[in-house]
C-alpha cells in the first residue's frame, strides 16, 4: 500500500500535492501546526508544529508512511528577512525532527524535502544544477543548510532523502504576500470597482521563472517516487519572464484605467536580476516537462479573485 504524509499540507501548495498523490493511488495524511478543514483527496489530518520532536516522531509511527514530503517552511523571502532564526528553526530545524523520527523509528520511508532557486549565485544564464550555490537572502540560507543536512542523512544513515530545488511557482490557493496572486487581486478590486485605480507594485526590472504549481507537484511525485535520492533536481518552467511584461498582462485584463505605483518596502536588497530553469536533468532521467503557461495561470488566479469576494 502506497500511503504518503504531507507536513505542511494547509499550505498553498499542500492540497495540490494531496490530489496529485491521491490521483495516483495514495492514501494521504497531512498536518499542519494549525488545525486545517477538510482538505479534499487527505484521508486523515494531523495537527503539529514541526519543531515538537515528540509531535512529529509520533504521527510518523502512528501513520507509518511509505512517503513524506515536507511542505511547512517560511517560504516567503521578503519575510525571511524579517525573522531570520524562525526562517531557520523551521525550515532546517523542524526538517531534520523529521529525518531524526525517521532514522530513529528505523522505517523504510522515503522523504522528498523542498530546496529553492535562492539557493544559486546571481547568474544571467539558465541555471542548472551545477551552478554555484551562494544564497544571498535567509530563505535561501536555510534552504542550503537543508540541503547539506539531507545529504548528511543519506550518506551517513543511507536514508532515502530526496532534495528538490523548485522555481517559483503560483496558482489557485497562494496567498496575496506573492507577487503573482497580489497583482491579479488588485486589479481584480480595480476592475470590480467600475471606478480608475492604483495599485503598488515592487521592483519590476528582474525577470522570473514561473510555473503553475500542478506542473510542480506532479515533478514532487515523480522524484519521490524513483529511486534517485542521490540527485538534485531543478523544477522549473524553463522560461525567464520579465514581471513588468507580466504585470502589463495582467493590468490589461482590467477595462479601467489603472495607475502603477512602486512601494518601497516591496523591494528587496541583492535580488537576482535573472532567474531562469535549466530543466533538462530531470526531464532526461524522469520524463517530466512542464505543460501549464504562466500567463493562462494568471488569467486563473485573476478570474479566481473576479467570481470571489
Amino acid at each position: 500500500m502506497k500511503k504518503v504524509l504531507i507536513f505542511g499540507v494547509g499550505g498553498f501548495v499542500g492540497s495540490h500535492l494531496a490530489t496529485e498523490f491521491k490521483n495516483h493511488g495514495y492514501d494521504v495524511y497531512g498536518s499542519d501546526r494549525m488545525s486545517v478543514h477538510a482538505i479534499p483527496d487527505v484521508d486523515g489530518t494531523f495537527v503539529c508544529d514541526l519543531n515538537d520532536t515528540d509531535s512529529v516522531k509520533s504521527i510518523i509511527a502512528l501513520v507509518r508512511p511509505t512517503h513524506i514530503v515536507n511542505l511547512a517552511a517560511v517560504s516567503n523571502v521578503g519575510i525571511s528577512w524579517k525573522i531570520p532564526r524562525t526562517t531557520v528553526d523551521v525550515n532546517v530545524c523542524g526538517s531534520l525532527n523529521i529525518l531524526e523520527a525517521v532514522k530513529d523509528l528505523d522505517l523504510d520511508i522515503k522523504v522528498l524535502l523542498v530546496g529553492s532557486s535562492e539557493e544559486y549565485d546571481i547568474t544571467y544564464g539558465a541555471i542548472n544544477e551545477e551552478t554555484r550555490l551562494q544564497a544571498r537572502n535567509p530563505y535561501g540560507i536555510s534552504k542550503i543548510m537543508l540541503e547539506q543536512f539531507a545529504t548528511l542523512y543519506r550518506e551517513h544513515y543511507d536514508m532515502k532523502v530526496f532534495h528538490v530545488r523548485a522555481f517559483n511557482h503560483t496558482g489557485l490557493g497562494q496567498t496575496d504576500s506573492f507577487v503573482i496572486p497580489s497583482w491579479c487581486k488588485q486589479v481584480a478590486d480595480i476592475s470590480k470597482s467600475g471606478k480608475p485605480g492604483v495599485m503598488r507594485v515592487g521592483n519590476l526590472n528582474v525577470s522570473r521563472d514561473f510555473s503553475n504549481v500542478k506542473d510542480i507537484v506532479r515533478a514532487y511525485r515523480l522524484i519521490i517516487e524513483s529511486e534517485k535520492y542521490n540527485e538534485v533536481y531543478n523544477v522549473g518552467s524553463g522560461q525567464s519572464v520579465s514581471l513588468k511584461d507580466l504585470l502589463d498582462y495582467i493590468i490589461g485584463l482590467s477595462s479601467q484605467p489603472i495607475t502603477v505605483e512602486t512601494e518601497p518596502k516591496l523591494l528587496r536588497k541583492g535580488e537576482n536580476p535573472v532567474i531562469c530553469c535549466d530543466h533538462s536533468k530531470i526531464t532526461k532521467d524522469l520524463g517530466w516537462e512542464p505543460e501549464y503557461n504562466i500567463f493562462d495561470t494568471a488569467k486563473e488566479v485573476y478570474d479566481y479573485y473576479m467570481n470571489h469576494a
